[in-house]
């Protein structure tokens, strides 16, 4: 099976420079962290601009090692490029919505790549099922949003659209709990 991820710039409704979308597996990792990498990244999350020398002196590591850990995580695909840290609302993105797309049989590659034109589009995931598409989106406001799915549907090769509100957000993303259980940190369940 096959997922579309579409990455857009960080930058306001103007934009910046777009890039294309990057037909992929669900995850392009090429590598498995281990208990010490686990243990690097916990490092990292809970103090983002701690230096080389402030991790290898935390996790009683050489710096050497922390550095080369790094640069192995990074080039892996491990570790998320800075963008995604930033959130679509400072930017003046305040309604999140998530479209599912049915596409024309063999369009897949063409619709992904019109979607990934779109700046207010931030992820495209391939499904199993009758809907081919998860399109996560932002806008400004309504009238933002109808716009926007109204470009979505004259993509060619689009069949359906079906638009949802994100209104909350209960559980954010996270990764900490399984670096935690990666690590041997994890916390256990009574």
């Amino acid at each position: 099976m096959r997922s579309i991820c579409a990455t857009t710039p960080v930058g306001g409704a103007h934009g910046v420079v777009t890039r294309t979308s990057m037909h992929a597996r669900l995850s392009n990792v090429t590598a498995r962290m281990d208990a010490t990498d686990a243990r690097l990244v916990l490092a990292l999350s809970e103090d983002p601009r701690s230096t080389v020398l402030a991790l290898a002196q935390r996790l009683g590591l050489a710096r050497n090692t922390v550095q080369a850990r790094l640069a192995r995580l990074e080039s892996a695909g491990v570790l998320d490029p800075f963008e995604r840290r930033v959130r679509p609302e400072a930017l003046g993105y305040r309604l999140g919505a998530y479209i599912t797309v049915q596409v024309v049989q063999r369009s897949l590659d063409d619709v992904a790549d019109s979607l990934a034109g779109i700046p207010e589009v931030l992820e495209v995931v391939g499904l199993s099922g009758v809907t081919d598409l998860l399109v996560q989106v932002v806008a400004v406001d309504a009238d933002d949003l109808w716009r926007i799915t109204e470009q979505v549907l004259t993509i060619p090769g689009v069949q359906r659209t079906d638009t949802n509100l994100a209104l909350r957000r209960f559980v954010d993303h996270r990764t900490t709990p399984l670096l935690e259980r990666a690590a041997g940190t994890g916390r256990t369940e009574d």
